[in-house]
């Protein structure tokens, strides 16, 4: 897995304190310097500027860029200077705590994210908030799609280990959770998508489609629906194939929501260092054109640019 932004050569963070502090204090803001700087950077790097940016300045450089920018080009650079688990638990308080529970951004990170980032998520949400993600989850949704959530939050998935022996008998449980859909069913389905280890889902994907004649994610499609039904089909996706998740929730994100910018916003900037190359090259492989021509054709002005250089498209791209 490849990201789009990688740590800069040569790297100065009290030079670059410097040009943002200039960039920000004139009389209009010079937004093309905060482009050219803070998406140019590693996360750990940004960090490290808003440290120099607080010495020599006495202020804290997040608060000046949102008292200076607007809308979602505000949201882009401030977005940039959080640790990953901290914009993971921003984004999820957001989610859980905004007018409407935004139930797809809770899809998105939990059903994505390892153990180990949900454990430094739940840490961050914590520190940040004062509250217990886990509490927050279970005050706030509901139903089975609540339980695989708090299931999901516990980040207890077995990691590496695999026996052939039980693929055949989860497969089976999953494929009568699938045709009776009681509640215990329900449980069932949702304990082993969320507690099976990568490489032990894989096998059970198999044995499910030998016995069923069908793939998962189709048979979950027609058995359940909700947010239920979504999370689930996340959960299978990533384990298949995070990138391609990824690029299909972009898409979804452009073109039928007419442009959901905190979507958009929420993937490019999570995952920029970690795999934003490959979700690119899904995104191309399979929509046909490349996600920087779909963000140049629907995004404008700063917020446009700076999308693109998160994305780093090439040439080819235009």
């Amino acid at each position: 897995t490849q990201g789009t932004i990688l740590p800069a050569p040569n790297f100065n963070p009290i030079m670059d304190a410097q040009l943002l502090g200039g960039a920000l204090q004139g009389i209009s803001c010079e937004k093309h310097v905060l482009i050219d700087i803070l998406t140019q950077r590693c996360n750990s790097q940004r960090l490290m500027i808003a440290e120099a940016y607080r010495d020599m300045y006495g202020r804290d450089l997040i608060t000046d860029l949102k008292e200076n920018l607007s809308h979602h080009f505000k949201e882009v650079m401030v977005g940039l200077m959080y640790p990953p688990a901290s914009y993971d638990a921003h984004e999820l308080w957001h989610a859980l705590k905004g007018v409407d529970t935004e139930e797809n951004c809770l899809i998105d990170i939990l059903a994505s994210r390892s153990n180990m980032e949900i454990f430094q998520m739940k840490e961050a949400y914590l520190m940040q908030y004062n509250t217990d993600l886990q509490q927050d989850i279970d005050s706030e949704t509901s139903g089975h799609f609540r339980d695989t959530l708090m299931n999901l939050a516990q980040g207890a998935r077995m990691e590496g280990y695999a026996d052939p022996s039980t693929a055949a008998q989860d497969a089976m449980i999953l494929w009568e959770a699938c045709q009776q859909k009681t509640g215990e069913h329900k449980n069932m389905l949702q304990m082993i998508l969320c507690n099976r280890s990568h490489q032990q889902l894989w096998m059970v994907f198999q044995e499910f489609q030998k016995i069923s004649g069908q793939d998962i994610v189709d048979a979950i499609n027609e058995c359940y629906d909700g947010y239920f039904q979504e999370l689930l089909v996340a959960v299978v996706l990533c384990i298949r194939d995070k990138p391609s998740y990824f690029a299909y929730r972009l898409y979804n994100a452009i073109h039928d929501f007419g442009f959901h910018n905190k979507t958009v916003i929420r993937i490019l900037i999570a995952r920029s260092e970690i795999d934003l190359m490959n979700i690119r090259q899904r995104y191309k492989e399979r929509y046909g054109k490349s996600l920087f021509h779909d963000i140049k054709h629907f995004a404008s002005g700063h917020y446009e640019s700076a999308l693109l250089a998160i994305c780093a498209g090439d040439t080819e791209d235009y």
